[in-house]
């Protein structure tokens, strides 16, 4: 067999315009606590904008910011007051212009939260509509008369525990909340609350964004008969103390109707050139399913990401057998995977039980969703290998962690500041006392440390960052498995006649597999990784990866 070594050189290549979010690397910022600008505690746009330079050098495509509008923060401005309004704690809509100037300057595209199943409580919509039965919109949000005993009109429960129902004294009935009592549903099967929505919309798509990503996008219809949902002893997405897992959701959200909304989102965006749309599918099961329905056909969303890779499972079995059933369901699908996001334990601490040296599992899993079929995204803080802080009860603000103390402690461990510098106590993320603490063991974390560190975890994403920007075959190429035992993942990548080998062995013992006969293979050996190949078997230290093109 002939082996010739490649030293990887990368050359950086622009996808076309309009396709750049097909395979992009998209860097979740969490605005409040990114960077703050002005020593109120509270990261804010104007910090963000100064640290956009940061991450155009990951060499990620695009940013998606958390929500920064106008909201009373109930649940962190998942509570929308004003689709329209900059917050005040993050700023002004010219610091916004500016952060979107900036953005483009550096070549990377802004996509932002679109919350648009459900406002604040105190959306002038909902106090209209609250106000009688009969005004103008009185019909844009969930209500229902309660059953004759008093009780809510179904069993449907709250994500954030308890009944997804609240009782309204001026209207003397229920109205829909799936996540806080201060987070009224809107109705879609009222069209013109769909027309408001692609208004509001249309407003960012006009100010220079780039896309949304879509929250809890499989909650915007419930069910018009209000049937009860029946039980449900399967996995879910929730944790076991909540009630919530103990109903199959099919009444409250998954509704066929939700197609044909998308398909009017979509025609939005099609008047946009290059814009997109990634949702989130919040379901515990079938979320694949939704994915498929969601995104193929090319006239509804352009990815989706599930939380199917946002749990405690660690094994190859199962991260093999996610992605064939994914490609098995969902080909003509676009997904886009991640590890961490600002609602679930980070994943170096969720998988801290697998391994025996933390920086290298970041390495090694970064290296393995990268390497996938479809987009990706990260979670500021997620390139530094930071663990899942420990938060005290009297410091929490998540009304989810509050609830369910101490069983599950909330959102609040995945929300805390980036670090910056090593050397402040806030980690260089502010002045003054931030919103959330930052740990001490987060510290050495800090960017300044391991930007001059070649062997960091930081310098590892920025080097497979710009590996993928530069090879198609990563970005839209095919994927096929190959035949391994134990906890190897191995898979091919094809696009255009280029085959690219990826091994993974995610356990802690050496593993080797075989290729098959006559394959002629080049390593590429830029990555730190121990994996070699010899006579045609690769062999794997423990949490190794090996990469090679192949032959066709």
């Amino acid at each position: 067999m002939n082996i010739c070594v490649q030293n990887l050189t990368v050359q950086e290549t622009d996808p076309p315009a309009n396709d750049w979010w097909r395979g992009a690397v998209i860097y979740q910022i969490y605005p409040r606590s990114f960077q703050d600008s002005n020593g109120d505690g509270i990261g804010d746009l104007a910090g963000i904008t100064s640290r956009l330079g940061y991450v155009a050098d990951l060499g990620v495509d695009a940013v998606w910011l958390s929500p920064f509008f106008t909201s009373p923060m109930k649940d962190f401005g998942y509570d929308v007051s004003d689709y329209r309004g900059v917050d005040p704690i993050f700023g002004t809509l010219a610091d916004f212009d500016a952060l979107v100037a900036e953005a483009h300057r550096l070549g990377l595209k802004v996509i932002i939260d679109q919350v648009l199943s459900h406002t604040s409580d105190q959306h002038p919509w909902f106090k209209e509509s609250r106000s009688s039965r009969h005004n103008p919109k009185a019909d844009w949000y969930v209500w229902a008369d309660c059953n004759p005993d008093g009780t809510p009109p179904t069993n449907w429960l709250s994500v954030f525990g308890g009944s997804a129902w609240e009782w309204d004294t001026r209207r003397c009935q229920y109205y829909l909340h799936n996540f806080l009592t201060s987070q009224p549903d809107l109705n879609f099967h009222n069209v013109e609350v769909q027309d408001a929505l692609l208004e509001e919309a249309k407003f960012w798509l006009d100010r220079g964004v780039d896309g949304f990503r879509l929250d809890t996008v499989n909650f915007y219809f419930h069910d018009r008969q209000l049937r009860n949902n029946p039980p449900f002893r399967g996995h879910a997405e929730v944790p076991a103390t909540n009630p919530y897992a103990f109903q199959n959701h099919i009444h409250d959200k998954n509704q066929p109707e939700n197609l044909g909304f998308l398909k009017r989102l979509r025609a939005l965006l099609d008047r946009y050139p290059g814009s997109t749309t990634v949702g989130e599918i919040g379901d515990g099961h079938g979320a694949l399913e939704l994915v498929e329905a969601y995104t193929s056909g090319g006239d509804k969303l352009h990815m989706c990401y599930t939380f199917d890779f946002l749990v405690e499972h660690f094994s190859a079995e199962y991260f093999r057998s996610t992605i064939q059933r994914f490609e098995a369901q969902a080909r003509d699908s676009w997904p886009c995977w991640a590890f961490s996001n600002h609602d679930v334990p980070r994943h170096i601490s969720r998988w801290g039980a697998y391994t025996s040296d933390p920086k290298r599992l970041a390495k090694l899993m970064i290296s393995l969703m990268l390497s996938l079929r479809g987009s990706v995204s990260l979670h500021e803080g997620e390139e530094l290998g930071l663990p899942e802080a420990d938060i005290a009860f009297e410091d929490l603000v998540d009304p989810y962690g509050i609830r369910f103390w101490p069983e599950f402690k909330g959102r609040d461990g995945c929300r805390t500041p980036m670090v910056w510098d090593s050397e402040n106590r806030h980690g260089g993320f502010t002045t003054g006392k931030p919103w959330l603490p930052v740990p001490a063991d987060h510290l050495p974390f800090a960017v300044d440390r391991q930007i001059p560190d070649p062997t960091s975890v930081l310098q590892h994403y920025r080097r497979f960052i710009r590996f993928r920007r530069a090879e198609p075959v990563l970005r839209k190429g095919t994927i096929d498995f190959l035949e391994t035992h134990g906890e190897i993942v191995a898979f091919r990548r094809e696009w255009n006649g280029r085959v690219l080998l990826c091994a993974f062995n995610l356990g802690l013992e050496p593993a080797s597999f075989g290729l098959p006969h006559g394959i002629w293979a080049e390593p590429v050996r830029d990555f730190g990784f121990d994996g070699t190949l010899s006579d045609g078997v690769v062999s794997l230290a423990g949490q190794d990866a090996f990469f090679a093109w192949l032959n066709p």
